[in-house]
Formats: structure tokens, sequence, C-alpha cells
């Protein structure tokens, strides 16, 4: 039996949270931007480091470390990430979970007028012995994401390349 959930099919004992933003850049910064994992530590506010335990092209395991919460821990985990430059989708898995029983994750990039929208869907369960429920961590994953992707929005555009202009005729 499988733990994992596909976006937007949450049950009642599941976590699920869909946030998504407008960035005001071509998809294919957006997408290299977001997916460059040594990178993280300086587009999230969250982590501290990022260490590449196995890769290949479009495929990554790697550990996360937050920085230290208010009572002084830090957090780390081991996730898988999978990337599909041609969908422009990535499916992301925890696999030392944690407090979790499981934690899935699917970020999407989709062209829309002239920038991207970029929406992460985010699909877990905690456990029983967990220091949170599953309903207070999902309040907290989905107010986190709103402020990761609004700083992310915002390092992104300042990166992006300056649109170029048509000569007048």
């Amino acid at each position: 039996m499988s733990s994992s959930v596909e976006p937007g099919t949450a049950t009642a004992t599941a976590g699920h949270t869909d946030n998504s933003i407008l960035i005001d850049a071509p998809i294919d910064h957006v997408w290299a931007m977001t997916n460059d994992l040594p990178s993280w530590p300086d587009l999230f506010t969250e982590y501290s480091e990022v260490e590449i335990l196995a890769e290949t092209e479009t495929w990554f395991r790697f550990r996360l470390k937050m920085h230290p919460d208010e009572s002084g821990r830090v957090w780390s985990w081991v996730s898988e990430r999978t990337l599909d430059p041609a969908t422009h989708e990535v499916r992301a898995r925890r696999v030392e979970p944690g407090p979790f029983e499981f934690m899935d994750i699917y970020w999407s990039y989709a062209p829309e007028g002239s920038g991207t929208r970029m929406r992460w869907v985010q699909d877990f369960r905690m456990r029983p012995e967990a220091p949170i429920d599953t309903e207070g961590m999902t309040r907290r994953i989905d107010a986190n994401s709103k402020v990761q992707m609004a700083v992310i929005k915002e390092k992104v555009e300042a990166a992006a390349p300056a649109p170029t202009e048509e000569p007048e005729r």
C-alpha cells in the first residue's frame, strides 16, 4: 500500500496544501533558479544547508538542514527530488520523514502572461507521536509556503534577465 496521495486528492486524515504565485520572469529562468538545490540556503529563508548525497541529471537525493528553531533545535531530513524538464514538473518525497508518516511534494511551473505560475502541492500525514498534529502542521505549512514563495518571487525577479525591447521603427 502506497502512502502517496495524488495532488489535489487529500483525504480527511491527510494534510494537504496547494499554493501558487505568479513570478514576473520567464519559465526557463524560474525553473533553473528554483531547482538549483545548492543555492536553496540563499533562496529560502528557512534552510541553512543543502547536502547533495546522490544525483543524476534529473534526480537528487539530498539532506536539508533548517536554521535552529525557537528552542535551538536544528531539523534535518533526506529527500528525493525528480525533475521533469519537458513538463516543468517536480515530484519530491521525504526519505527520512521524521515526524511525518509521509511527505509528498509536487511543484509545477506554467507560463502565464509574461511570467511564470509556480505551484506547490504538499500532501502529508503526521505520526501520532509527533509534537504537532496533521491539522496544525497543515496550517503551519500553508502559512510558511506563502512566506517562502513571496521571498523566492522577489529573489527570482531580481535576478531575471531584463526583457528585451523591440527596436523602434
